[in-house]
């Protein structure tokens, strides 16, 4: 799939006028065949969906250049809270029952292992909803679940499960997609699985589907958890609220909370940076206290370009920039 770009001939704006004649955007539907491409100068500039084991690999090639940049990617498990274990329209309902499976599964996860052995660092842990960077940002969940530090903990996972009645191992379907969120995707959910299950109060039954039918049966509550990612739409901690905990939600994992939406309706409309940023972490720690989605890493941004090219730019606005661009 190609897109072509041109320079509007016409542009008085306060931006400098590009620095090419154009841009061809082209899609790869495999991130090895990009790098394969970048590598061959068969394209000059790679971005966004390369793996970490090609990264890494592209670091010590010195027929290209990796620029690196601040990411709002996340990555993180969530919970239908009507199908998960003692979901809302399952036979042994009990809500106090489905909290403690989540808050369990986020005292066991051990986000610093996964970013290590999966993702050779390129993804960071995430505690909180809004990527770190952002103004209102927090770390919610660091301090009430695991260890405190961000470490897991397996006695308070017990502990969840057993002060709410629940009986060990919990049976835990989890979904994955291998096709659409990089390739590491099955490492990262194997290592997850085996977290889970170490101390013996999960089962998990992990499988994966490919993304055409993956898209449709997460949302007609097939999955009772499973993966998702996000590249945000902008550089703004609201666009990691209102797309996630609103009443529209294109999660659909049938949460709900006035609070919360009250909350995210006041922050869209509140003048006073210092107040919203108050707001918007109230929100991350109502929501951390409900679990309805658990954020796992946070990546950042890359590209890899030719050597002969420049005006690669990656930001916080989180937008690749064409226009600066230039070969030569």
């Amino acid at each position: 799939q190609l897109v072509a770009y041109a320079p509007n001939a016409d542009y008085q704006g306060v931006l400098p006028k590009a620095a090419n004649g154009g841009v061809t955007a082209r899609y790869y539907a495999d991130e090895t065949t990009m790098k394969l491409a970048v590598q061959n100068g068969e394209i000059d500039v790679a971005g966004r969906s390369l793996g970490a084991t090609d990264i890494a690999d592209l670091k010590k090639d010195d027929s290209v250049q990796v620029i690196e940049g601040p990411g709002g990617e996340i990555r993180y498990i969530t919970f239908n809270l009507n199908t998960q274990p003692f979901g809302k329209t399952t036979g042994e309902a009990d809500e106090a029952k489905a909290l403690a499976v989540r808050q369990a599964a986020a005292d066991l996860v051990d986000r610093e292992e996964l970013s290590t052995q999966v993702y050779n660092g390129t993804y960071t842990p995430l505690y909180s909803y809004v990527a770190d960077g952002l103004s209102g940002a927090n770390e919610a969940l660091k301090g009430i679940y695991g260890d405190g530090n961000g470490g897991p903990d397996a006695d308070k996972a017990a502990k969840a499960l057993a002060d709410a009645g629940v009986q060990t191992p919990v049976a835990l379907q989890l979904q994955f997609n291998p096709d659409h969120y990089g390739a590491g995707s099955d490492d990262e959910y194997a290592l997850i699985k085996q977290q889970l299950e170490a101390t013996g109060l999960f089962q998990v039954n992990l499988q994966s589907t490919i993304w055409d039918q993956y898209s449709k049966a997460r949302v007609n509550d097939e999955y009772p958890a499973y993966q998702l990612g996000w590249f945000p739409d902008y550089s703004d901690a609201d666009n990691y609220l209102t797309p996630f905990f609103s009443p529209q939600s294109f999660v659909k994992n049938h949460y709900d909370n006035a609070t919360v939406t009250d909350l995210i309706t006041q922050q869209l409309s509140e003048a006073d940076s210092t107040k919203r940023a108050e707001i918007i972490g109230q929100i991350q720690d109502d929501v951390a206290a409900d679990l309805p989605t658990l954020p796992l890493l946070q990546g950042s941004q890359v590209a890899v370009a030719g050597k002969d090219v420049t005006g690669v730019t990656l930001d916080a606005s989180f937008k690749f920039r064409y226009a600066p661009i230039a070969k030569g």
